[in-house]
């Protein structure tokens, strides 16, 4: 299916729409009044997808992208788009999805606001995977979204694995000795965490080496890669330096690990964490899906008394962790969300996965909390949760968006539920 016209709107997924004979086209980098003819299509989820098409004329919501790798990386897809055009429509898409209207506050930085990233090394190049090809890779230059230092860090992977004659992961035959590198950065604290993936266990040189090519980073770990996932995930070993790295939010000082999971743009998380505490009703605080204690030991610095639950034994540590440094009183510990007993609690802050809380939010729906705080990246999976089981007994009374992820279509939604009377 090919087809020549202008984009009339834009997908949930943040992909442009091109209507053609009663049928719709769907094409990536494009916006609302470009004229675009498209010259080849993949059937994809049950829509066509262009994966060639020729812009014949500018939208004036279009900006000039700052990286050179924008319309083949899968990193930004909106990187061409206006910033406050992209504000504009993520509030559309998720008030489209929802039904709920909320104000969205866009991120103080939208350019090397990103505090991980993690470069795919492979046989066809390192960096980040081709938009709509997961085994084509984007040989970076540079990435202006995550870290001005980019090119240093994959200056000193590839010196490091050409002196060692370390060979690339290859995608097709699941051949090949180091997978990913993953580099983290304190943004407020200027700490730098490097953490090579690979599937071989290093030797003395080897690790002579990487420690000679990573001396800049204040953490180093090689993580042992058993499985052949494509995921940046390992058995994580430190190697030099400090075994966390520090990340100040605020008043607030977290810890951060290989194997945590972190908000990726530390200049919007304060406005996500004051999101939450101005959401919060009461002391008396019950963090389910706590993670880190991002929100607990956060609310807990204001005075709250917080009782944090998570699945991952290794995140409960890490929150602990985040209580002491911080001195505050926060108590966390292992559990699934589903099976927390809901006592008398002020507030309840859910922070789920993307598939949402399923049988949490009938727990929830059939406790006697007055207040919940839920915080989404999946305004689907909310919107799931809220129609099938917390709408019997809350109603949304508020919701902020706050934009953690500029350039693409994902924003981070905050909605304050009160108990129906």
């Amino acid at each position: 299916m090919k087809g020549t016209g202008e984009i009339t709107g834009i997908s949930d997924d943040g992909l442009g729409i091109l209507k053609e004979e009663n049928k719709e086209l769907y094409v990536p980098f494009a916006y609302p009044g470009d004229v675009v003819r498209v010259k080849g299509t993949k059937r994809r989820f049950g829509r066509k997808i262009a994966i060639d098409f020729v812009l014949l004329e500018e939208s004036p919501l279009r900006a000039s992208p700052r990286c050179p790798h924008f319309g083949t990386c899968g990193g930004c897809l909106w990187q061409g788009l206006k910033y406050k055009e992209q504000l504009r429509i993520k509030a559309e898409i998720f008030g489209r999805i929802t039904g709920i209207s909320a104000e969205i506050r866009g991120s103080p930085k939208i350019w090397g606001f990103r505090n991980v990233s993690n470069f795919i090394v492979t046989t066809s190049g390192i960096g980040l995977k081709k938009y709509g090809n997961p085994l084509e890779v984007v040989n970076l230059s540079g990435c202006p979204v995550f870290s001005k230092k980019t090119i240093e860090y994959l200056s000193a992977l590839k010196g490091f694995l050409r002196e060692m004659g370390l060979r690339p992961w290859n995608q097709k035959k699941k051949t090949g000795e180091v997978h990913y590198l993953q580099v983290r950065e304190g943004k407020f604290t200027g700490d730098v965490m490097v953490n090579l993936i690979a599937h071989v266990k290093p030797s003395k040189e080897v690790l002579e080496a990487f420690e000679d090519y990573f001396s800049f980073a204040d953490s180093l770990y090689w993580s042992f890669k058993v499985d052949e996932r494509d995921d940046p995930r390992g058995n994580a070993q430190l190697i030099a330096g400090e075994p966390y790295i520090r990340e100040r939010i605020g008043d607030v000082t977290y810890l951060i690990h290989p194997n945590s999971f972190f908000q990726t743009n530390s200049y919007a998380l304060p406005l996500l964490l004051k999101a939450v505490e101005d959401f919060t009703e009461g002391k008396n605080v019950l963090d389910l899906y706590s993670g880190v204690g991002t929100f607990g030991v956060w609310l807990a610095k204001r005075d709250s008394s917080v009782d944090g639950v998570e699945l991952n034994p290794f995140a409960v540590e890490m929150a602990k962790r985040n209580a002491e440094l911080n001195g505050v009183e926060a108590g966390f510990e292992v559990g699934r969300a589903e099976e927390t007993p809901i006592g008398e609690y002020d507030t309840v802050i859910v922070d789920p996965p993307r598939k949402g809380l399923k049988e949490a939010a009938e727990l929830i729906a059939k406790s006697g909390v007055e207040n919940v705080v839920y915080v989404s990246c999946n305004p689907k999976a909310f919107k799931l949760d809220y129609e099938k089981h917390l709408s019997k007994a809350y109603r949304v009374e508020d919701a902020v968006l706050i934009d953690m992820f500029p350039h693409t279509p994902h924003v981070e939604a905050v909605m304050k539920l009160i108990r129906k009377v």
